[in-house]
């Protein structure tokens, strides 16, 4: 992926990107994964396939960029009163929204991108900033804060590694016991 597709672009270059998202996102639905190209996108968006071709590079990095953008959060994490109860209910949140179909193949998408381009690096980004809203209101609270890279690596990798390889047991109740080793821990 380009290092322009990982920037949050204005004017003509958002438009671009809103429309060929679209798009993807619309043929995917109509005719499914193994039909898409990058032709097919473009026409669809009204672009040419040299300015998706020069703006992600390939087919995968196209996708790999729309499922990014489909797992940015649309709203802080909730503010229960503590430390505990916001990890665990944003844990759980995660748990439902990653583990179900649609959640699995973004996170599948966005991982396949090449990682020296950003779409994973934009999307552990994400998860690092809710966590860190998080511990920044616990921390206001007085409450005693692990670090988010202790959150990451006891919260969420987990998370991860069984949506992409064993998505038996993922429930909140599993989320829940992560969050409670890792404040354990801390």
């Amino acid at each position: 992926m380009s290092p322009r597709a990982g920037a949050r672009p204005g004017g003509r270059s958002a438009r671009v990107q809103q429309s060929v998202h679209r798009a993807a996102r619309e043929l995917e639905a109509e005719v499914g994964r193994a039909a898409l190209t990058v032709p097919l996108i473009a026409a669809r968006a009204g672009v040419t396939p040299s300015t998706v071709y020069r703006r992600w590079g390939d087919l995968q990095e196209l996708l790999s960029d729309v499922a990014v953008e489909r797992l940015r959060p649309d709203a802080p994490p909730a503010d229960l009163g503590s430390l505990r109860a916001d990890l665990a209910a944003w844990a759980e949140r995660f748990v439902e929204e990653m583990a179900a179909p649609a959640g699995r193949t973004y996170v599948r998408d966005a991982v396949a991108g090449d990682p020296a381009g950003g779409a994973a690096a934009r999307c552990s980004d994400y998860a690092a900033e809710q966590l860190k809203t998080i511990g920044a209101r616990a921390a206001g609270r007085g409450e005693a804060v692990p670090g988010v890279e202790a959150l990451l690596d006891g919260v969420v990798a987990p998370i991860l590694y069984r949506i992409l390889f064993r998505p038996e047991g993922l429930t909140a109740a599993y989320a829940r016991r992560l969050v409670e080793a890792a404040l354990t821990r801390a």
